[in-house]
């Protein structure tokens, strides 16, 4: 069973066209839900009319299902429950809303008249596509109403927007605000739009004066000096890319001297100089300027001659010194040329047309020599790798005559490596020892090396003994390219230095061999350490000196003791002998 029932607002009771009716007398009605709900805005009276209780919304609810329930008095069912359908149908009561945000629409300057510039959308909660929610739009205000009101116009049904009569104007007005009526059949709301107007780029910029005279400058004034100011003016919006001036140097400079800065805030040029001046190039530049905005332009609309202005600049001659191509030369050559090879050439130009004489600076070595007229330079005595790979030197060039100028650039010789040095041990072996008597055979390790680099001599080194007398007693084995074990072959060494000669070859191209003493003391051991006996040191006597030293103090000790003694002895005897005399003359008293 299902009915209709329009939405309303109104409290109360209200009887739908509905009712229930069990066959029989005595049957007790009720409504049962069939979804569980905030509200159920309906009942039921115990004569099977259905009521609504509450007011119903269809923008909340549009419809609603539930059964009725008959039971007899005991409150058993009667039959199977009945459901009811009930459609909420709409009426008019909602009114047009306005977007949450106001729309912001944008419209260039050159618009074509009717061409849409944006939609305003309004909403209405009431049912769609009927009576209740088709919306009609009216634009019933312009904000300003300059240069005239009545700019623009809204389609009735879609709220699209157009430009109505004429094409707009920034310098009239930047923004409008348009008051746009948004109705209903019965309700009416009032929305706001806002459209601005975008600038375009339909002014060219424009010079104040087309000529800014003539410049002289000597051709060393300064790189990054400012040598010129120059001014155009564009009508466009202000800080936007149409009114933005760049200028560029459209004639007269082909070598890229000059260059032009803008300031951002006035759009001020200022002329500088990019790269040195050059009398002898070009002695008078007739520039000329171009102003132009980065955004290009409307079309219809094209630079002119109030875009462009001219300038000339007369360089003035100044006597510079001579001038290299390169600042450093580089060259390459094996490090066992023979004295007198060429092995590079460096050659300056003198702006003025000079001659140029060359001469070296800081050839510490003496490995060069240079033509000074020509510029060619030359070995001059043997050339060492090893010694300095990279040699660096400087080529002057002075001018012959004039006020005799100079320049200097570098000239880089590379040594490429020979192999011209023989192997030799990797460090000093001095303390090479074994102790003796040795218990059993001993070896040591020893490391060889050279100073030609690894890829001119061959991968690894040979090691051979220096005679065959020193193969009774020695032998040498290889462990790696560059790491061999001396060893000995019996224990029957004598308590002394042993030097042994060991041949090593570094089979490069061509083979170097170096043969090298490798001395190996046999010695007294104390808690593993070789034992020597302090030997004389310049300056300390020896041992047998000192005791011969000692000795001789004692005799001259011994001498002088003795003398002292017998004087003493001496003195002695001759007090007792006047001792008596003294008694025998003088008698003794009672």
């Amino acid at each position: 069973m299902s009915c209709t029932f329009r939405s309303t607002t109104k409290q109360g009771k209200y009887h739908l066209p509905l009712q229930v009716r069990w066959n029989e007398p005595g049957a007790h009605y009720s409504l049962v839900e069939k979804e569980k709900l905030p509200r159920f805005p309906f009942s039921i009276d115990q004569e099977g009319d259905i009521y609504v209780t509450q007011p119903l919304d269809r923008e909340e609810k549009d419809s609603y299902v539930f059964y009725a329930v008959a039971k007899d008095e005991l409150g058993k069912p009667l039959s199977t429950s009945l459901p009811i359908h009930v459609k909420v149908k709409d009426i008019n009561d909602n009114p047009p809303t306005c977007p949450p945000t106001m729309p912001v629409f944008e419209v260039q300057e050159n618009e074509q008249i009717v061409s849409s510039i944006g939609t305003l959308v309004a909403h209405d909660m009431d049912e769609e596509n009927t009576v209740n929610s088709v919306l009609h739009y009216k634009i019933v205000d312009q904000f300003p109403k300059f240069p005239k009101d009545g700019l623009f116009l809204v389609q009735t049904y879609t709220g699209v927007f157009q430009l109505a009569k004429q094409s707009l104007k920034k310098q009239d007005a930047a923004q409008y605000l348009l008051t746009v009526e948004v109705s209903d059949k019965d309700f009416q709301t009032l929305c706001q739009v806002k459209i601005n107007v975008i600038d375009i780029n339909d002014q060219i910029p424009i010079f104040e004066k087309s000529d800014y005279g003539n410049l002289t400058l000597a051709e060393d004034t300064a790189v990054g000096s400012t040598i010129l100011t120059i001014q155009a003016t564009d009508a466009d919006e202000p800080f936007t890319g149409s009114s933005k001036i760049l200028y560029r140097i459209t004639q007269g400079d082909d070598e890229g001297r000059l260059g032009i800065d803008t300031d951002p805030q006035n759009n001020t040029g200022y002329v500088i100089i990019k790269k040195p001046l050059d009398f002898e190039t070009t002695a008078i530049h007739n520039i000329v300027f171009q102003a132009e905005n980065p955004e290009p332009l409307v079309p219809g609309v094209q630079y002119n001659a109030s875009s462009f202005a001219t300038f000339t600049l007369f360089v003035t001659n100044v006597n510079e010194a001579p001038q290299f191509p390169q600042h450093i030369v580089q060259a390459k050559v094996s490090e066992d040329v023979a004295i007198g090879t060429k092995v590079g050439n460096m050659t300056a130009k003198d702006p003025e047309g000079l001659d140029i004489s060359y001469s070296l600076r800081g050839d510490t070595r003496g490995w060069l020599r240079i033509d000074p007229a020509t510029g060619e330079i030359f070995s001059a005595a043997p050339l060492d790798r090893e010694a300095e790979s990279l040699y660096r030197v400087q080529v002057v060039a002075t001018e012959v005559g004039g006020s005799s100028l100079s320049t200097a650039a570098g000239f880089h010789l590379a040594l490429t490596d020979v192999n011209d040095n023989p192997p030799r041990l990797a460090k000093e072996y001095t303390g090479l020892f074994f102790c003796h008597p040795l218990g059993a055979p001993g070896s040591h390790v020893i490391q060889a090396t050279d100073d030609d680099l690894q890829s001119f001599r061959g991968p690894q080194f040979t090691f051979a003994l220096g005679s065959e007398s020193l193969q009774n007693d020695w032998e040498i084995s290889k462990i790696n390219g560059t790491h061999a074990r001396l060893s000995t072959k019996h224990t029957r060494f004598e308590e002394r230095v042993y030097n042994v000669l060991i041949r090593i070859n570094d089979g490069g191209q061509p083979p170097l061999e170096g043969t090298v003493s490798l001395p190996v003391t046999f010695c007294s051991c104390v808690e593993g350490r070789c034992f020597r006996p302090v030997g004389h040191m310049p300056g300390i006597p020896t041992v047998g000196a000192t005791v011969g030293i000692l000795l001789t103090t004692f005799l001259v000790i011994g001498v002088i003791l003795t003398v002292v003694f017998i004087r003493m002895k001496k003195n002695k005897g001759k007090d007792n002998v006047e001792s008596a005399q003294g008694s025998e003359a003088t008698p003794l008293r009672n």
